[in-house]
């Protein structure tokens, strides 16, 4: 069974940079895609940012030009660099792996950001 563990949230001011990791317990190295995605309160859960084997990315509209997702396959690790924050990112932020068919996802990291 795949676990996902991601770390890096926390409170941070309207303006700040967070990054975000996630670690696999197994080689990301073939997943078909990783990504992350977010729920804040009473919303659904919605992508962010995604990157697949081959080094494509996507972005939501609300995270382009100021996130950036990346994957180092050797560390088995997924991150997301979050710059410019807005209190509009306070959500919680979870791990996303699909790998052969199957998804997998993590616990989550909260992203607080304050006006």
């Amino acid at each position: 069974q795949v676990q996902l563990v991601e770390s890096g949230g926390g409170l941070v001011q309207a303006g700040g940079s967070l990054r975000l990791s996630c670690v696999s317990s197994v080689s990301i190295f073939n997943a078909n895609a990783m990504g992350w995605y977010r729920q804040a309160p009473r919303n659904e859960r919605e992508l962010v940012a995604r990157i697949t084997k081959s080094g494509f990315t996507t972005y939501a509209v609300s995270a382009k030009g100021r996130f950036t997702i990346s994957r180092d396959n050797a560390k088995n690790t997924v991150y997301l660099w979050m710059n410019s924050l807005k209190p509009e990112d306070t959500a919680v932020y979870f791990c996303h792996m699909n790998q052969g068919g199957e998804t997998s996802w993590g616990q989550g990291t909260q992203v607080t950001v304050s006006s």
